[in-house]
């Protein structure tokens, strides 16, 4: 048996007054998966525990079957892990966005999704400046970046910066659980040290005579240490498997779980991504694995910048650029197994499951319509 879950990261939405209460999701002319919730079965899933925070990494880890009241380590940790970073047993480590503050806000989570090139020159910089402090930065991948804090405790509160657009800064910084526990004073200091460190940065001052919001400063969060976590063999008792996604965090409970992960060309996480690139991968991988966990960023960086025409035009893309050419590639070779397709936000999943018989895909004239 074959197996693969092919999920939509943020692709559930808020109903939007200016449609007539739809959502994106709704909007979008989506034929493929109209088509597959047509010889499914559909339902409602709750990814997220009550009480924890609805971002990606629960919700991933929940869908893949580990529960993250028990095994979630922080957010830093499991991109540590996909960078193969190691931790030392005294650090606590962070997942370190590049952020755009302006006039005392937090205006951008991404910083206009900085480069890679110009998110290296930057994390460079703040290597120099702050080693003596203890802290160390790692690039992952444009504005999403690690950082490391030796005798960092971790009872404290940071607050993920893409929940917290256009508000006060003061009333976001870290802030510790104890009275004891001084590590939300060392974060603070970082913070606003970054900023005068990196509004002046060559990097920055060439992006704002562009007009692009400057990455002025670091945003640490979703702090942890690494523990315990069961392969994906042990778990399920699927003796191989797979991970396909652009992003780190996923790709670091791919390799916790003892998932391989297969890096695909162009696919970059947001937006341009290489959907019929990320389609092929998945279809060869079935050939060798029996598992394939396929991950898609775009709809939920849309959400992020809060942009619904583009979050519409995603939900469009993968529907017509990765979920017909996986479609008919499995058809192709004969797979049969269980497919689930997923649109994941803060609120119930809906899902949809079905065996991969035949069937072919209808136009837009005579698909039923699912929301």
């Amino acid at each position: 048996m074959k197996y693969i879950v092919v999920l939509a990261d943020g692709m559930a939405d808020l109903p939007i007054p200016e449609w007539n209460n739809k959502t994106p999701l709704m909007m979008a002319r989506k034929p493929v998966m109209d088509h597959l919730c047509s010889i499914a079965q559909t339902g409602l899933l709750q990814s997220v525990p009550e009480g924890m925070h609805p971002g990606s990494e629960i919700a991933n880890m929940s869908i893949l079957g580990f529960d993250p009241r028990k095994y979630f380590p922080g957010r830093g940790v499991l991109e540590a892990a996909a960078l193969k970073i190691p931790a030392r047993p005294d650090e606590l480590v962070f997942r370190c966005n590049l952020v755009t503050i302006e006039n005392g806000k937090l205006m951008n989570h991404s910083a206009g999704h900085i480069s890679n090139e110009e998110a290296e020159e930057l994390i460079q910089t703040l290597n120099n400046e702050f080693v003596k402090e203890g802290a160390r930065f790692y690039q992952g991948v444009s504005y999403r970046n690690l950082m490391m804090l030796q005798g960092g405790e971790g009872d404290i509160i940071c607050r993920p910066p893409h929940d917290h657009p256009g508000e006060e800064v003061s009333k976001l910084l870290p802030e510790s659980k104890t009275s004891d526990n001084s590590t939300a004073e060392t974060l603070v200091s970082l913070i606003k040290r970054s900023i005068k460190l990196l509004d002046k940065h060559p990097v920055n001052v060439e992006r704002k005579k562009n007009g692009l919001p400057p990455a002025n400063a670091i945003w640490p969060w979703s702090p942890g240490k690494p523990g315990g976590f069961p392969t994906f063999r042990e778990r399920w008792g699927i003796h191989s498997g797979a991970v396909i996604s652009a992003v780190d965090l996923i790709r670091g409970i791919g390799s916790l779980a003892g998932l391989d992960n297969i890096f695909v060309e162009g696919a970059t996480g947001l937006f341009d991504t290489n959907y019929e690139g990320k389609a092929a991968a998945a279809v060869n991988a079935l050939k060798k694995v029996d598992f394939v966990f396929l991950h898609v960023e775009a709809a939920d960086e849309a959400g992020h910048e809060g942009d619904k025409e583009l979050k519409k035009r995603v939900v469009e893309d993968f529907d017509h650029r990765l979920l017909k050419p996986l479609w008919e590639g499995i058809k192709k070779h004969g797979r049969r197994g269980f497919a689930c397709f997923v649109a994941r936000s803060s609120y119930p999943l809906c899902f949809a499951h079905t065996h991969l018989r035949s069937g072919s895909i209808p136009s837009d004239k005579t698909r039923r319509k699912t929301g």
